[in-house]
């Protein structure tokens, strides 16, 4: 096999959408890490839909080293309302940036997926081998489409051009939840809603909360610190040791923490941490999604086995993390979001 590219601290690194939950989580975990060179375009200067101004940028910058963050992402109201714009959006975003990075010849590019693209009906934890387009859930079918494409996208790359250097890796992770999280009310994912909810119900001293759906669909859920420690260390091995285990079959990997928790489960320690003393009502009228949604990280362990650490990523850890965001949300958090809830059709 071709050798494979080994990333550098000195490697220009740019992230696309450096200010959103994984986008920020990453541009920390690298400045821990002491990369020297890291390039984060904002939203106003680079405009990921246009092709001609991606090009620019790439041909004026020549990165190394690409991560793909940035994303039309929502959650169930946002994708069952907007699906043009989950689908065109992120099809046309992914495909400039992976374009330009073979086009301008980057090194090494990581690809950010979702849990989402995996079925909707659940036998077991899923693994990266039961990716199919059949039956995907229909309230979210546009953006697991998009990703689906971006990943395959990747795939077809690594295989047509085995002897190049370059090598695009897809990474799968399974709910986030973290800083700069949108807490927009019809766009959020369900975790940034129940914070929202629960915040607001006890600064009003609300006597009810109402969540959507039946609150029994578990949901494995990451904080985006410990996913940006996954990805920025399969972003470090080598793709000589990933192949090792995939036999270039496919280029995608799950990231996760091993377990899941019912949307229920979530409201309850919620109202424990905000000590709200009120009744929680499941509105059965609303869709509840996927049933069940975890991954198997069966390959992540076998690539890189010390970065799982069970000490580090638990249910214990996960209580304080749920608790630490609690504490760190304010009205502030959530009007920051107002105004990037726009749908609008891009052109």
């Amino acid at each position: 096999m071709n050798s494979s590219y080994k990333v550098k601290k000195s490697d220009k690194v740019v992230i696309f959408g450096h200010k959103g939950l994984i986008g920020s989580a990453l541009l920390r975990e690298l400045k821990l890490r002491k990369y020297k060179n890291i390039i984060t375009p904002s939203k106003r200067k680079l405009n990921l839909l246009n092709v001609t101004k991606v090009d620019k940028f790439f041909s004026k910058n020549r990165p190394k080293v690409v991560l793909i963050a940035a994303a039309r992402v929502g959650g169930i109201h946002a994708n069952s309302t907007y699906p043009f714009n989950f689908l065109y959006e992120n099809m046309v975003i992914q495909n400039n940036i992976i374009a330009s990075s073979i086009k301008f010849s980057s090194n090494k590019l990581i690809f950010l997926g979702s849990s989402c693209i995996y079925p909707k009906l659940w036998k077991k934890p899923f693994t990266e081998k039961d990716l199919s387009l059949n039956d995907l859930e229909k309230t979210n079918e546009a953006y697991s489409i998009a990703k689906i494409s971006g990943l395959k996208l990747c795939d077809a790359f690594n295989k047509q051009y085995k002897n190049h250097k370059p090598k695009f890796l897809t990474i799968i992770p399974p709910n986030l939840f973290g800083p700069n999280d949108n807490y927009d009310d019809k766009n959020s994912h369900v975790l940034a809603a129940l914070l929202k909810k629960f915040f607001y119900a006890k600064k009003k001293n609300k006597k009810k909360i109402e969540i959507w759906g039946t609150g029994k669909p578990k949901r494995e859920f990451l904080h985006s610190h410990d996913a940006a420690k996954l990805i920025i260390d399969l972003m470090e091995v080598s793709e000589n040791k990933i192949y090792k285990h995939t036999q270039g079959k496919f280029s995608h990997v799950n990231i996760g923490n091993g377990f899941d928790l019912k949307i229920s489960d979530i409201a309850n320690k919620l109202a424990k941490i905000s000590n709200f003393k009120g009744k929680i009502v499941y509105d059965k009228t609303f869709p509840d999604g996927v049933k069940r949604k975890l991954l198997d990280i069966s390959l992540l362990k076998k690539i890189i086995p010390k970065s799982i650490n069970k000490k580090n990523i638990n249910l214990k850890k996960f209580d304080m993390d749920l608790k630490k965001e609690y504490e760190n949300i304010n009205t502030k958090t959530f009007k920051k979001f107002e105004k990037n809830s726009s749908y609008n059709l891009p052109f």
